[in-house]
């Protein structure tokens, strides 16, 4: 699969609240949270779902990422998503393994492997 999601407890808010603490923690900075939600509705959609995309990255490990390859630039930063669905508050993230893999370059793909294990603990403490 090339995604991990998982379904939490708590309301969006403190959700995002409890990740960005966690991710902080670990390293990782939120460089940019974006509503979806109200940016279509600005344009006009009648778009309800809350669904907001946190674009989260630790320097150090992109300074290792680039210092790699370039190209692996093309995947970065990591992006995870909180939204609702039915109700039920959920996280995601692509999986950074999965994406580097088309690289075909083990050294990138050890470094993602770490990354990945990193942002599925953080969004596993948000249970």
């Amino acid at each position: 699969m090339f995604h991990y999601t998982v379904e939490v407890q708590k309301e969006m808010n403190e959700t995002m609240e409890i990740l960005e603490e966690s991710l902080k923690r670990e390293g990782f900075g939120v460089l940019w949270k974006f509503s979806v939600t109200e940016k279509l509705q600005e344009k006009g959609f009648d778009f309800q779902t809350p669904f907001v995309i946190l674009e989260v990255c630790n320097p150090q490990e992109a300074a290792r990422v680039l210092s790699e390859n370039l190209l692996a630039g093309y995947f970065l930063p990591c992006k995870i998503v909180v939204y609702k669905e039915n109700e039920t508050t959920k996280i995601g993230m692509p999986k950074p393994t999965m994406l580097i893999s088309m690289m075909n370059n083990e050294q990138l793909e050890h470094l993602a492997e770490n990354i990945e294990k990193r942002l599925i603990s953080c969004i596993n403490e948000c249970k």
